[in-house]
């Protein structure tokens, strides 16, 4: 039951699958891709010049690729690059490169965060200082009183000291000082095959808050849903599709395992948009409104081949195809921060066209 942290996410993805009923009416899909975006990962370079290189590329075929593209809404992909902000090399060189990106609407910028042996008193001021810094040069997204606000994903996956054996965090309390420095929404999983998936959610959207002394505090929530009210305390915690891929199986007979993530080895297909589009993650009570978060390592050569080469652009265009047929389905691509509104919006009894709710609670600084 371990393989593949089975034992975490299989009961709870099969009881949600088994219950979902197809939602009447007009249907709108939300889409996004969270890149893990790490130009000096060891798995993607080990030079300044290779890592520049690689940034280099996406500044060169990115904002074609994106153009190429457009939802019902006439709005082309957004690309959400979560930079690490452990990062030495970031002051002078790769954020300064992708701020073009940002200002000419083809990618927003969040926090990404890989640590270890941590402290709730050693965590802050790293996600302070990188806070700080995006804000300074207006690439975070802001609040109704200008205050800087931001999405998060844990490296590693280890989201509240969640490894079974504590290493890549050491803070039980990371959704404290997430939510201390600014955070509105956290993107990290889903984490399958690893360890660190939550138990007890797959395919949701929920709020989640610390257990004081206890690791995993995402193990533990509150269903996001129209009408509920958010405690000062709690967290959004946003999970891209998982589960059991029946139409594509090893050797033929066990299902493969779906986990939103766009690489090499699985590239984005029809097939797989199908799936995504099937797991119908949604704020309980706006069943309408599909919620596609999908996440990527785009720095790394092999994924490059399926970001920039081709797979992901043919995706686009059979989701784009699939709405054009159904009268009664829309596409609407969104970057993380617009994702994450979307769902405050629905929370808040929004409905209709979720493209009127795009800066809903947090607006871009520009």
């Amino acid at each position: 039951m371990m393989v593949k942290a089975i034992d975490k996410w299989l009961l709870p993805y099969l009881k949600r699958h088994l219950s979902l009923k197809t939602p009447k009416g007009p249907k709108h899909l939300i889409l996004t891709v969270c890149d893990h975006y790490e130009p000096l990962s060891p798995r993607a370079s080990k030079t300044i010049q290779q890592g520049e290189d690689r940034v280099n590329r996406w500044l060169d075929e990115w904002p074609d690729i994106s153009q190429r593209h457009q939802d019902s809404d006439g709005k082309s992909p957004v690309h959400s690059i979560f930079f690490p902000a452990e990062a030495p090399e970031r002051p002078d060189h790769f954020i300064p490169m992708l701020e073009p990106l940002v200002t000419k609407g083809h990618a927003e910028i969040e926090v990404h965060l890989h640590h270890d042996d941590d402290t709730v008193e050693s965590l802050t001021p790293i996600l302070e200082e990188f806070r700080d810094y995006l804000h300074e040069r207006k690439l975070l997204g802001i609040d109704a009183d200008g205050n800087p606000r931001y999405a998060f994903i844990h490296g590693n996956w280890t989201l509240c000291n969640g490894r079974p054996d504590g290493k890549y965090c050491g803070v039980n309390e990371e959704l404290d000082v997430l939510l201390d420095t600014g955070c509105y929404v956290d993107y990290t999983f889903p984490s399958i095959p690893d360890p660190t998936q939550p138990r007890n959610f797959c395919n949701q959207i929920y709020f989640s808050k610390t257990i004081p002394g206890r690791p995993r505090s995402y193990d533990k929530g509150r269903l996001a849903k129209v009408g509920l009210t958010k405690a000062e305390d709690e967290l959004l915690l946003m999970q891209g599709p998982a589960g059991l891929n029946w139409k594509w199986r090893k050797w033929g007979v066990i299902p493969r395992i779906e986990n939103a993530d766009l690489c090499k080895t699985n590239p984005p297909t029809s097939l797989r948009a199908q799936m995504w589009i099937d797991e119908q993650i949604h704020v309980q009570g706006r069943p309408e409104w599909l919620f596609i978060k999908l996440h990527t390592h785009g720095c790394l050569e092999g994924n490059m081949q399926a970001l920039l080469d081709g797979p992901l652009s043919k995706t686009y265009a059979y989701l784009e195809q699939l709405c054009e047929k159904c009268e009664d389905l829309s596409l609407h691509y969104v970057s993380a921060r617009e994702m994450a509104n979307l769902a405050f919006a629905a929370i808040d009894g929004k409905s209709g066209n979720p493209n009127e709710y795009r800066d809903y609670h947090i607006m871009p600084n520009r």
